[in-house]
């Protein structure tokens, strides 16, 4: 015989796929059997359609289309024979699925075979439409199999109460319907159809509250006999499973029992002494045991507090944990039980952390599922009566872990130590330790942080830096613990040499100058560390250069030592890369043309505010920058300056915290690791921040506003001179040596500074009205021994978040003030602008004013007040003098 003819054999045909020895002959056996199936199908064969339909069935599971053979089906199943339903029910159920149009036409030939006299047809309509029934067809036939589930025979039973659990997911209105019957099947003797109406229940009460009321009042009690009975039955061979009868049907039960003593006092109270003998009774070697007492766990974590019930609950998962049993799946049933821990952390928290060691232990597990949830529960575990012996154990086993783990271990343990630090020193040592050993996988944001803390805990700067420096000798290949160092070298590089601020607990470090370039060095040349770490070396270097004093008293060893480090960093004069060659062209002009200025540039930084470093990791502060405007200057050579000039080195302003007396926190982290900062940008008329660049002396050479104090009020400057001929460079256009240093010494604190911004763009003035708003008090914003300032206020009606102020500049001096600007800026939460100035020259002994308008916008009117960081630049005899200060005393009516 032909094996592809249509009158073939199954067998036929698959010993002939068998036989092909390539993906292309097995094609072509399938694609010439299709095309003689076809042939039957155009021809009505009905002798060999069963045959056909059954070949197109293993077709289909090789991955084939078969959609031409669909019709076939529902023909075979409109046939009067068993064994053409069997075939056609069959390739119903693998050929199609729900969404198939074709599927409609069947649904009436469904509906006579449920009512057919013999039952195994009506089977087959209740498997057909339980696996590929559509909303449809449940609403159309369930009628029908609401009337099979009182069918005398159990199997058709069952068969309809599966049935029945798809047509309530379909059409969940119909749910009322089946809540009578399924409560029938719970009086049921026998187990197949027990469990599968003790399922549908459960699927009703998801579904249904007015079934889950039901079953409360009905059903509780004789579900708690019928699971108690079931456990104390004795064997049974024909539902015995190792020992236990039918743990499949008890699980069952006790999920129908969780989901009725769920926020249900009464319905808890009528189980509670059966969970409790479960719990008790069932065996814990076997695996049906295990999952009986899961299941059993779960109901008892759900019903209303019980408090004996789920200490009990929870030791059973601590056997669960510490189970090493060959004979059983120990590992799922340690995965399940830290899985409930979890759960049971918000409902017992104190008898979970009766197994923290246990716990402990399943951190070191060989299961890595077993592992990262361990983790996660141990961290919910950690408070602050246990940190530090739990990140004790964590930080020891991070010593053995697997590389792929460690990233998610020293997440959470960072996590901790920070949470729940309880001193600062403690924190330096753990996070100090976590670098060492896994400083790679360390995330930034956790080492940004440590920083932060080191910074903010000044009796511990020497402590820090030492701990740091010989850490990076030990262990130098780990690039996070290499930053960290580097960066505290820089700043505390003097600490180290002097061994300033030693503690008790430490042991005598003695290191010279060169010692600590060379840590700085080798990290600066080591291959392996990228872009980043390497700029923060020749930071480094740049502030080692100026950082010891005692150096100066020997001249020719000062000398030597700054040769050395300005020839470390003249190496990158041509590197390839641009951001290392700029800042070593840079940093070099700074060391060797611009000696008298450097200790001024590379001054240590300030404290970091810790609180807006938090409020920056968590997202709850914005980053903008707010900004303002300022006039256009005319330069001696008559050339105007660009209109465009970043005031982030102005201020270092970008909290939108109220007036405070420190800077932001986040701002200064930014600079002192090389972070691109915000510039801004001047247009004529308007007030835009643009991210176009950072400002290249603070990004280059790490410095920034020394924090404020409370009041600027009183400043005293002495004047200077300073070179303008070319005040575009900012490097090679600096002072001379020989000129004395601009000296402002304000309450406010501000630093040494030089003019990089001369001037801005004029600007359309801004209209203001005076308003017949209530009026407010005239404050002395600044005021120094030549100059001073004063704002007056007004608001325009129904505008309470905008402040219109009139600023008044007199000159005290003697000496005429010329090129004179005035430059502000606010924090984010504030909108500035700024008119033009009414002139650029004061008049001397207060002979004469300059007024200048400012609107000021307050997002956040009635939540924080206003502040502002000023800065006034002008010449006296041609000498450039820079001023500035902040303002933080505003009327609180503002």
């Amino acid at each position: 015989m032909n094996p592809f003819s249509s009158g073939s054999r199954l067998r036929d045909m698959i010993r002939a796929i068998r036989a092909s020895k390539t993906a292309a002959d097995e094609r072509a056996v399938v694609r010439k059997e299709c095309a003689a199936i076809r042939a039957a199908i155009s021809e009505n064969d009905q002798d060999y359609r069963h045959r056909n339909l059954a070949k197109l069935m293993f077709i289909h599971m090789l991955g084939y289309p078969t959609h031409f053979g669909q019709m076939e089906c529902l023909k075979l199943i409109a046939s009067p024979g068993l064994p053409g339903k069997r075939i056609g029910y069959l390739g119903l159920m693998l050929l199609l699925d729900e969404r198939q149009e074709v599927l409609m036409l069947v649904t009436n030939s469904i509906k006579q075979d449920l009512n057919h006299t013999n039952q195994y047809i009506v089977g087959l309509a209740l498997c057909a439409l339980g696996n590929i029934g559509s909303a449809e067809m449940a609403r159309d036939l369930a009628p029908e199999v609401e009337r099979l589930l009182k069918f005398r025979d159990p199997n058709i039973r069952k068969k309809a109460a599966l049935c029945s659990i798809r047509i309530i997911k379909k059409v969940p209105d119909l749910a009322e319907n089946f809540i009578n019957p399924a409560a029938a099947l719970l009086s049921e003797k026998h187990h197949g159809v027990l469990i599968t109406g003790v399922q549908l229940c459960i699927d009703l009460c998801k579904i249904s509250t007015e079934a889950l009321e039901y079953f409360r009042k009905k059903c509780t009690d004789g579900l708690v006999k019928l699971t108690r009975d079931l456990a104390n039955s004795p064997y049974a061979p024909e539902y015995d499973i190792s020992g236990i009868i039918d743990p499949f049907l008890q699980i069952r039960l006790l999920r129908l029992l969780r989901a009725l003593g769920q926020d249900d006092a009464d319905a808890s109270d009528a189980m509670n002494d059966l969970l409790a003998q479960v719990a008790t009774k069932t065996e814990s070697n076997k695996n049906a045991g295990n999952a009986i007492l899961y299941e059993c766990v779960a109901a008892i974590m759900s019903v209303e507090d019980n408090g004996g019930l789920r200490v009990l609950a929870i030791n059973i998962l601590g056997r669960f944990l510490s189970n090493r049993d060959n004979n059983i799946r120990s590992d799922h049933s340690r995965y399940v039980a830290l899985n409930m821990l979890m759960k049971a952390l918000a409902v017992d928290n104190q008898a979970v952390q009766r197994h923290r060691a246990t716990i402990l232990e399943c951190v070191k597990d060989s299961d890595p599922s077993i592992r990262k949830r361990a983790v996660e529960l141990v961290y919910l575990l950690v408070n602050e009566s246990n940190v530090k012996p739990m990140t004790k154990e964590l930080i020891e086993y991070l010593e053995a872990s697997d590389p792929e783990f460690r990233g998610d271990l020293t997440a959470k343990i960072c996590s901790i130590v920070e949470k729940f630090s309880p001193e600062k020193i403690w924190y330096i040592d753990q996070m100090l330790k976590v670098l060492s050993e896994a400083g790679n996988d360390v995330k930034d944001e956790a080492w940004h942080s440590l920083i932060v803390v080191i910074t903010n805990a000044s009796n511990l700067h020497g402590y820090a830096v030492r701990y740091l420096y010989r850490a990076v000798q030990a262990v130098g290949e780990q690039e996070t613990l290499v930053r960290v160092a580097v960066w505290c070298i820089g700043e505390y590089g003097d600490m180290l040499v002097n061994n300033a601020g030693r503690l008790d607990i430490e042991e005598p470090l003695t290191v010279t100058e060169s010692d600590a370039v060379d840590v700085v060095e080798a990290s600066f040349k080591s291959e392996s560390f990228d872009l980043t770490t390497q700029a923060m070396c020749l930071i480094a270097l740049l502030k080692l250069s100026s950082r010891f004093p005692s150096c100066s008293e020997y001249v020719f060893f000062f000398i030597l030592f700054r040769r050395r480090i300005s020839s470390i960093i003249v190496q990158n004069k041509g590197s390839f890369v641009l951001e290392l060659q700029q800042r070593a062209i840079e940093f070099n002009s700074i060391i060797e043309r611009h000696q008298n200025i450097s200790s001024s540039l590379v001054e240590r930084m300030p404290v970091l505010d810790e609180a807006t470093h938090s409020g920056r990791k968590a997202g709850s502060v914005p980053a903008a920058v707010s900004t303002s405007q300022g006039v256009s200057v005319n330069l001696p050579n008559g050339v105007a300056k660009p209109s465009a000039a970043p005031l982030v080195d102005l201020l270092d302003l970008s909290s939108d915290d109220a007036p405070a007396p420190s800077s932001s926190g986040g701002d200064f982290l930014q600079d002192l690791l090389g972070v691109d900062l915000v510039p801004v940008s001047s247009q004529s008329g308007t007030n835009q921040a643009h991210t176009s660049g950072t400002d290249a002396l603070l990004d280059l050479l790490s410095i920034g506003t020394p924090p404020a104090n409370s009041s600027p009020s009183t400043t005293q400057m002495s004047p200077s001179n300073v070179d303008t001929k070319s005040p575009v460079d900012l490097l090679d256009r600096l002072s001379s040596p020989s000129a004395p240093s601009v000296e402002v010494s304000t309450t406010a604190g501000s630093s040494p500074m030089l003019d990089l911004l001369n001037g801005f763009p004029s600007s359309p003035p801004i209209a203001v009205t005076e308003g017949n708003g209530p009026a407010y008090p005239s404050i002395v914003a600044f005021e120094s021994s030549s100059l001073k300032l004063t704002f007056n206020f007004s608001k325009q009606p129904g505008d309470p978040q905008t402040t219109l102020i009139e600023a008044s500049f007199t000159n005290k001096s003697q000496e005429v003030l010329t090129n004179f600007i005035f430059q502000a800026a606010v924090p984010k939460f504030l909108q500035l602008h700024l008119d033009p100035a009414s002139g650029n020259m004061l008049p001397a002994n207060s002979n004469g004013s300059i007024k200048q308008k400012l609107k000021l916008t307050n997002s956040q009117h009635g939540k924080k007040s206003l502040v502002m960081r000023i800065r006034i630049a002008y010449k006296v005899n041609n000498k450039d003098v820079l001023e500035q200060g902040q303002v933080n005393k505003f009327p609180r009516e503002l």
